[in-house]
């Protein structure tokens, strides 16, 4: 069998750069293993699910080894689409995109998972296994070493009868987890807290970031908000930005949907809509407008930096940008987002932006967007707000 163009693979339309490739060790060892385990016990690609291929290389090398009808959930959009672009490069065929759900999983006897790095992550996909998957089902997991703990083997444990962690090849390790134990009735996500603080409630499933919690850097944009209630209940007036089509706002990269949560409360107003990259903030974040009574005035959206969002659109955007690719530390992300700001922003529309305060998000908005004040700043975080050119 020829051996499979990794090297042809590309992350595009995420973040591109010389230290970031659409495949790592952990891809070559899951399908070498998985490629011996199919063949061991007769396994056809129909039976074959995979959860977390970054870019596509799981899915691709496994049938182009052959095996048809292979499903697969990526959680990022980004990986969604480059799955399909190298998938199309390839001239690659047999396999079928789900969510992370019963039809992805059902009668599957081997499931690939890259392993995630949080474990409230990891605990949704394995009661997700146990409920679903084939009694004799086979859960093969790999990470790169630095990333992986103790806890995450204590952990899948708690959802299969025998756990195996395997030796450590090319600093990534396979995890074997064999025997599906009985799960409740009820799945242990999404959860939910209420903060009285901010008169909001948060959903969450096991992938979203900071959970049901509310992450310091969004807390300090509350804050904020919450102090300038009067200027944001401003723009949406006849004489403010919204003299055309109504009032409408962007909470970009939203996650859990706080920010989204907390302008619908605060302006009953305004249009908003709420769009992530990532699938399970999509599903936390409408679990958290029906919480908050809001889902009626907010729109959640899976989508790529607001890729779907016509240019000129919007009044105001609401950003709390990442500084991180996966596990690497990287500005990319974050930029794309400032970007994307600029591009939907009416002139004179404004954005919000809560940031690590030693980032240069500041210079951005500026050469983005337009001039940039300083709202707020803590011993960590700023917040700046910008206005259109």
């Amino acid at each position: 069998m020829p051996e499979f163009p990794y090297a042809r693979l590309r992350r595009f339309p995420d973040v591109e750069a010389p230290n970031l490739q659409a495949w790592d060790a952990t891809d070559e060892l899951l399908v070498a293993r998985a490629l011996t385990l199919a063949a061991e016990r007769g396994i056809d690609g129909s039976a074959i699910a995979i959860i977390g291929d970054g870019y596509g290389a799981l899915t691709l090398a496994l049938t182009a080894a052959g095996l048809d009808g292979v499903r697969v959930h990526q959680d990022l959009v980004t990986g969604r689409r480059a799955l399909a672009r190298n998938a199309a490069e390839l001239e690659a065929t047999g396999f079928d995109a789900h969510e992370l759900d019963a039809e992805l999983l059902r009668g599957a006897r081997l499931v690939l998972l890259q392993l995630p790095k949080g474990l409230a992550e990891l605990e949704e996909i394995a009661d997700t296994v146990a409920r679903a998957a084939a009694p004799d089902a086979v859960l093969l997991a790999g990470g790169r070493v630095k990333h992986m703990t103790l806890a995450q083997n204590d952990l899948l444990a708690r959802y299969f009868g025998r756990v195996q962690p395997q030796r450590a090849e090319r600093k990534s390790r396979l995890i074997v987890a064999t025997d599906p134990l009985p799960v409740p009735q009820d799945p242990p996500f999404p959860v939910s807290t209420t903060h009285p603080e901010y008169g909001l409630t948060l959903c969450a499933h096991g992938g979203a970031f900071a959970g049901d919690r509310i992450d310091i850097g969004t807390r300090v944009l509350l804050d904020v908000m919450r102090d300038r209630a009067a200027e944001l209940a401003g723009l949406t007036a006849p004489t403010g930005l919204a003299q055309r089509d109504g009032f409408t706002a962007v909470d970009l990269g939203c996650g859990t949907g706080a920010l989204a949560a907390s302008l619908a409360l605060a302006v009953p107003d305004a249009r908003i809509i709420a769009t992530d990259r990532s699938a399970a903030a999509v599903r936390s974040a409408r679990a958290t407008m029906v919480a908050n009574g809001v889902a009626d005035r907010v729109t959640v959206t899976l989508d790529d930096a607001g890729s779907e969002i016509p240019d000129g659109s919007v009044d105001l955007v609401l950003l709390n940008p990442p500084f991180h690719l996966g596990a690497t530390v990287h500005e990319g992300a974050g930029r794309r987002l400032i970007d994307a700001a600029a591009r939907v922003l009416r002139p004179g529309g404004e954005v919000w932006t809560v940031f690590n305060s030693h980032l240069d998000h500041r210079r951005a908005l500026a050469a983005a967007v337009g001039d940039t004040e300083q709202l707020a700043r803590t011993p960590k975080f700023t917040v700046t707000r910008s206005v259109r050119r």
